[in-house]
């Protein structure tokens, strides 16, 4: 068997070649590896796409054509009248959707055999978006560029001290089917709950429910709770840090809110205390008045003097 001899030019790049190949197969795998987690990895979601309603202001461009360009107004009935093709209805359709349509009707009309159209909803009849509830300048702002949840509520001024935790989002294309996320102090719950707004969009921040716990304890004040949680006589008094050693537990009140107005009856504290009455949950609205045993009226005279007390307690969020 012949061997035949590289030349020395040969031999230097075989070497080179030899040497690269161990670096060349590591790229290759991370090309590999990188486009496999990019296939595993999940599309992120695409917003939904608005659609042309009464009003708008519509930018169709018919390609090389410009004498078939305009800026067209949406009808009361969803059509655009276009030059020379006439009227189309374009209402209820994305600006792709309302583009493949007024081709086919340029095709239709033989003005074109082959038109490429391209539609921009330039103006929407509906720009604003309403924000509603437990924030502190409810009203209708401006949706001008792109802008998430949270931008609105920080327009708005914020929430409220009653607000909730559920944020509903009725959109303007699917009213009837609107989005619940939740509002929540983990930077990564709070992040999910940013989602996109449109024009249109309708925000209302869920007020919070409230329970009053007054009287002698560690921090009487307002307690609030979502409507998917409960709360108990003896967890609201314990969420005022609990009531003084003057207190008298077994003549508290409980004072709740009914169709024929205020109620009020006895809450025996001290016996739920010591387990030999079971404790009652609270109702969103419900007043607990714990007395103090040193005096008999305890400046306590009946509903009307609790309910005056509560305009300057403090509002805590109970959980």
């Amino acid at each position: 068997m012949r061997i035949k001899l590289l030349n020395p030019t040969t031999q230097q790049l075989a070497r080179r070649l030899a040497d690269a190949l161990p670096v060349l197969a590591l790229v290759v795998m991370a090309t590999f590896a990188f486009g496999q987690q990019d296939a595993a990895s999940p599309a992120p979601a695409l917003a939904p796409a608005l659609r042309v309603s009464a009003g708008d202001l519509l930018a169709v461009d018919v390609f090389d054509t410009p004498e078939l360009s305009a800026k067209l107004r949406v009808s009361e009935n969803g059509d655009v009248n276009l030059p020379v093709a006439g009227f189309t209805h374009v209402g209820g359709l994305t600006a792709e959707e309302a583009a493949t349509s007024i081709e086919q009707r340029l095709r239709d009309q033989n003005i074109l055999k082959h038109p490429h159209v391209e539609v921009f909803i330039q103006e929407y009849a509906t720009q604003g978006v309403s924000v509603l509830g437990e924030v502190k300048n409810p009203g209708v702002y401006p949706d001008l560029g792109s802008h998430a949840l949270l931008d609105f509520i920080s327009v708005a001024g914020g929430i409220t001290p009653t607000a909730g935790k559920a944020v509903t989002i009725a959109h303007k294309n699917d009213p009837d089917h609107p989005t619940v996320v939740r509002l929540d102090n983990s930077p990564d719950v709070a992040m999910k709950a940013n989602v996109e707004i449109l024009p249109g969009d309708t925000i209302v921040v869920s007020r919070s429910g409230i329970v009053y716990v007054v009287g002698d304890l560690g921090k009487p004040g307002g307690f609030l709770i979502d409507n998917n949680q409960r709360l108990t006589a003896l967890q609201a008094v314990a969420l005022a840090q609990g009531a003084n050693k003057d207190s008298a537990l077994n003549k508290s009140r409980l004072i709740r809110k009914t169709p024929n107005g205020p109620q009020e009856s006895p809450l025996l504290l001290g016996k739920i205390l010591a387990g030999k009455q079971s404790d009652i949950a609270l109702e969103d609205g419900d007043i607990v008045f714990v007395p103090t045993s040193k005096s008999k009226t305890v400046a306590f005279e009946g509903i009307a003097a609790t309910v005056g007390i509560l305009s300057g307690l403090a509002i805590y969020r109970g959980f």
